[in-house]
């Protein structure tokens, strides 16, 4: 597939992350977890809030709030002044690890992904938070990612970056959660390739961003690989759809991990883009708290 990249904002990511398309407000939100910021554009400029500490993922709740995975709780962040509530305690009785990877369902729940802060084996969980109730649903995890739904709710994914495999699960119709066991969906240990951040787009293509690759690529409902679009920085952490119609892929980039003469080789490392691709996407979920 022809695809065009471009920069939607030049701020030099350590590790950006989290792309979030508020369709409410028709802004893009996305995080630098290593830098605890979140940031975002709007026609005025760049805009970013400081949070002291690793942010990662959010979903939106109403026209002013989100909710923001930091790496010891899920917050109530408000855009208009940047003031915080906590909403629920994430691992917060375990100090090596932090918030990765997440996103809103289509039954208003939020899932995130947890990893240790040094990756070490294992540590992380994939965890809902569903009308005032958090729970683990699958641990063992190394590196978090992948979190996203089918268009029917009928599945949702998750992958281990360590592990190279992306993992499907059926959802319960009613509430949806987890109906049965995960069961493997894409391995990538054969091609050596990590999976980072995906996304579904509306016919339940998976957009994965392939760490280290330089590219976001498709896997289709049956798991075989399709498009490959490439970007101009070898880190692709996340994509995220939205823009007029969702038919814009917007996607995270990371400097983290690239020596001088790769930063030099690839100066947009670290930004963030906007990707032309004739795709639809899907809206992102509101959260109900």
């Amino acid at each position: 597939m022809t695809a065009q990249a471009s920069v939607l904002d030049d701020r030099r990511c350590d590790l950006g992350e989290g792309p979030l398309w508020h369709p409410g407000r028709g802004q893009l939100f996305w995080f630098d977890i290593n830098r605890g910021q979140l940031l975002s554009r709007n026609d005025e400029g760049p805009l970013s809030w400081d949070f002291g500490g690793p942010v990662s993922a959010a979903g939106w709740l109403d026209e002013g709030h989100l909710l923001v995975a930091s790496d010891r709780a899920l917050l109530r962040f408000s855009i208009k002044d940047g003031s915080t509530e906590p909403v629920v305690a994430l691992e917060a009785d375990d100090p090596r690890t932090r918030s990765n990877d997440g996103r809103a369902d289509p039954w208003g729940g939020f899932w995130i992904g947890t990893m240790g802060r040094q990756a070490e084996p294992g540590l992380g969980a994939i965890w809902r938070y569903h009308r005032g109730e958090l729970r683990r649903m699958f641990s063992g995890i190394t590196i978090s990612n992948a979190i996203s739904f089918a268009p029917d709710g009928s599945h949702a994914c998750f992958a281990d970056t360590r592990r190279r495999m992306i993992w499907r699960v059926a959802l319960a119709e009613a509430d949806g959660w987890p109906a049965g066991d995960p069961q493997p969906f894409v391995d990538l240990g054969p091609a050596g390739l990590n999976p980072d951040g995906a996304v579904m787009d509306a016919e339940g293509t998976l957009w994965v961003a392939l760490w280290g690759d330089g590219s976001i690529t498709g896997f289709g409902p049956d798991g075989q690989r399709r498009e490959r679009l490439a970007l101009p920085s070898p880190h692709v952490s996340c994509p995220a759809f939205g823009g007029e119609g969702f038919g814009t892929l917007y996607a995270t980039t990371a400097c983290e991990g690239l020596g001088a003469a790769a930063l030099e080789a690839h100066p947009q490392a670290g930004m963030t883009f906007t990707v032309a691709t004739g795709l639809r996407g899907q809206a992102e979920h509101r959260v109900v708290l």
